[in-house]
Parts: structure tokens; sequence; C-alpha cells
């Protein structure tokens, strides 16, 4: 006796809003990009680990090829090829557009991949990339040692610069064809924020004025350290947004992914170039992400409640030099400029900081081997505090004359807090200061 399997079901339609109220992404994350009916009724995305998937016919194969060729209008819809999309990456993408609303995402194998395809596919052989700076030190060795080496050049103005300053700097640039502005903000491990709204209005002006060369260059930018929920920089005039999707996103120190958000027209660009050289995350990283995307604004709120009561703390340390917390800006006088900034472009503190010890290496060091509950370790955005020491770490490799320019110096020790007890964590500070 033959069983007849049961007709397969259709998708339901996308439920983004209830009685005219849009639902949050927080809500969102259980379930959009996903219907269950597609995948045997199972409550969560199984793993698709295939390399290739089946066409329902030689037609519908000549077609997705037309469209990936871009032999017909319209690019490619659909299965094909692990290489170019997977049902996990999809899905993933689709709940990473949400929570800045942007119109479209890609992942990637992991932060710097999202940063080498966006280059690679914007510039060519005299360009100009003009970045904000500093930014992560495998950034910077990207534009001026790798790229470099292929005829593109920059130019950077610092993180806080002035209206003014990014004028200066813009108007230089575009005597050539800039290919891409490039921000970081907070900058990486100062923590100064970029003006993306000055940045973008500079370059509106510059370049509808006649002393410039080539198209208008698109904003991007590295919203790793406050993103998405203390920042969301599509509002404020970039067009591409770049996260490391270990940190945040991620958020448990167990993957290593990178996503990239912002309209369809730039991302189909960046598309190309990935599927071209292959950066795509694999689908069990895509399912890791969706299953961390679940809690974001969890882990984030709970970071971010510790950072501001562990700063509160330190900052009044005699050991402590200054610290470095985005959240001082709404009540420390003298640096208006910052205040202003962060105002206008953020939602809150972040839960990774700057911390400058009296002292140098010696006392950073010293209070590093100290930790018992922080980890020495590189990174942040995860569920544990971490800490480390930029200029002898992620930014041993950049000359000491530009170290000191930005900021980073001997006695600054990065912090990232985590989700532990405020109180804990506050402990462990005290007993570390207290060997140095």
């Amino acid at each position: 006796m033959s069983a007849v399997a049961a007709p397969r079901g259709k998708p339901k339609p996308e439920v983004s809003e209830i009685g005219g109220r849009k639902l949050k992404p927080s809500t969102l994350m259980m379930g959009h990009g996903y219907d269950p009916a597609l995948s045997e009724g199972s409550l969560k995305p199984p793993i698709f680990l295939t390399s290739t998937f089946v066409f329902p016919n030689a037609a519908a194969g000549k077609r997705h090829f037309e469209g990936v060729t871009g032999k017909r209008p319209g690019g490619a819809e659909g299965l094909v090829y692990s290489r170019f999309n997977g049902p996990n990456q999809e899905i993933l993408e689709d709940r990473l557009a949400v929570w800045e609303e942007a119109e479209d995402a890609l992942a990637f194998s992991s932060g710097m991949s999202a940063i080498a395809t966006l280059f690679l596919s914007m510039v060519k052989p005299g360009d100009t990339i003009v970045h904000s700076g500093p930014l992560y030190a495998a950034t910077e060795t990207l534009i001026a040692r790798v790229l470099g080496r292929f005829g593109v050049h920059w130019l950077d103005f610092p993180a806080g610069a002035t209206r003014e300053e990014i004028d200066a700097v813009l108007a230089k640039a575009a005597t050539g064809r800039v290919a891409l502005i490039y921000l970081e903000s907070p900058a990486n491990p100062t923590n100064v924020l970029v003006d993306v709204e000055a940045v973008a209005a500079s370059r509106d002006a510059i370049w509808t004025g006649q002393n410039h060369a080539g198209d208008k260059p698109p904003i991007a930018i590295d919203n790793t350290f406050l993103g998405p929920l203390w920042h969301q920089p599509l509002k404020h005039g970039a067009d591409l947004v770049i996260y490391s999707l270990t940190k945040y996103a991620g958020g448990h120190s167990d993957l290593v992914a990178g996503g990239l958000l912002g309209s369809k027209e730039q991302i189909n660009i960046v598309r190309s170039m990935r599927n071209t050289i292959g950066t795509i995350t694999d689908p069990n990283t895509a399912w890791m992400l969706l299953r961390s995307l679940e809690t974001l604004e969890l882990r984030m709120s709970r970071a971010g409640e510790n950072a501001a009561k562990v700063c509160a703390w330190l900052r009044d340390h005699p050991k402590v030099e200054r610290v470095g917390y985005l959240g001082f800006l709404e009540t420390t006088a003298g640096d208006e400029r910052q205040a202003d900034i962060y105002r206008r472009h953020c939602t809150g503190g972040g839960s990774t900081f700057s911390l400058y010890l009296k002292g140098g290496e010696r006392e950073a060091f010293a209070f590093l081997d100290a930790l018992k509950i922080a980890k020495l370790a590189v990174s942040l955005g995860g569920t544990e505090t971490l800490a480390s020491h930029p200029a002898g770490m992620t930014h041993l490799s950049v000359p000491d004359a530009r170290k000191q320019a930005l900021g980073i110096t001997d006695n600054l020790v990065r912090i990232s807090i985590g989700v532990e007890d405020a109180d804990d964590l506050i402990a462990d500070m005290e007993q570390a200061l207290e060997a140095i």
C-alpha cells in the first residue's frame, strides 16, 4: 500500500503589523522571513547543509542564470548554489535589515570580509577612499597597505572632526575620484563619535558643485560598537552600515560573521562581488545568528545598564585618569562637540568604553593581569566582560606617531562589559586597580 504525501502548504504572508501597530524588531526576530510550513512544520529554521539546489526544470535554470549574468534585467531570485545564497542566510539577512529599516542586507564570513568585499566592489586604481580615524587596525591596514598596492589612495579626518574640517578633507579629495567615504563611530578604540550628519551634508554640498570628479560617493559606516540598539546611521545620512556580527549580534563569543545593510541599489553592487569571491557566511553560522538575534535587545540592554554602573564607579577612582564612556557626554562639561553628536545620533552609551589609567603600559598590564572575572581577550559585545590593551594588541601594527595622534596611548585599556552582575564586576575592577 503506497502513501500519498499531503500537498505542500503555501507560505503564510509576513505579519509586520497588528491592528495598525507596527511590530518591534524584538518581536519580528522570532519568525520574520521564515514559514514553518516550508520546512515540515519545524518551529525553527533547519540548518540547510547543502552546496547546491535543484531546479524544477531546465527553463527555470536558464532563467536564473540570465538574471545572475545580467542578460535579463531584474537580477535572479531563488536558490542555486551556496556561494551565492541559502535559506539560512536569506532569513538572517531579512532579520538584519529589520533593525535599521534597511531595504536589504548581506551576510559575510567575518566583519573584515564584509569590509573587504565592500571596498573591492567600489574602488579601482587611482580612486581615493576618505575615512575617519582611527579605524579598526585591520581596516586601516586593508586601506593603506593592501589597496594601496593597487593604486588606491586615502585621506582621513579625525573622528571628532568639525564640519569645517570635514569640508576641507572632502574638498581636497574631490579633485580626484572618491570611491567611498568610510566611517567608524565610535572610533576603535578611543570611543570618539563621528558626526555622520555633518559628513553627509558636506558630501552633498561638495558633489552638487563643480569642483569634483566622478559621481557622489556613498557613505559607509562601521556600526559595530553601538548598533543596532544605540545607533542607526541610515537615519542620519549613511548609505551603507557594516557590522562585525561576531560582536553584539552573535553575542556569545562563539562565531565569526559580518553584515552589510543599505539600499537595494548599493547592496546589489556588493552582492555581485560577494557572489564572485565567495565571502558569504556559512549556513551553520547563519543559523546561530538567528538564535542570537532573538535575545539581542535583552543582552545589549543588560550590558548597557552594567556599563553605566561600572563606569560611574570607575570615574572617581584615584588610579583612573579618565573614562571614555559615551554615557558621560550627557552630563560632563567640556566636550560640547561630542555631546552634541551624541544627543543627535545615539540613544545609549553602549557597553564598550576606554579606560585611561594613571601611568603607562606597566600600570595597564598590572591591571589587566589582576582581573579575575573579566577575561583578557580582544573583541567585544559578548555575554562576558572582556578587557584588552589596544596599543600593545589590536593596534600594535599602527605606527607609533599615528597611535599618539589618534589617542591610542599605553595607558589605555579597552573594556567591553557583559551581562554578569554589575556589583561583581565593580568588585573585580576594584581589586585589579589595587594591584597596580
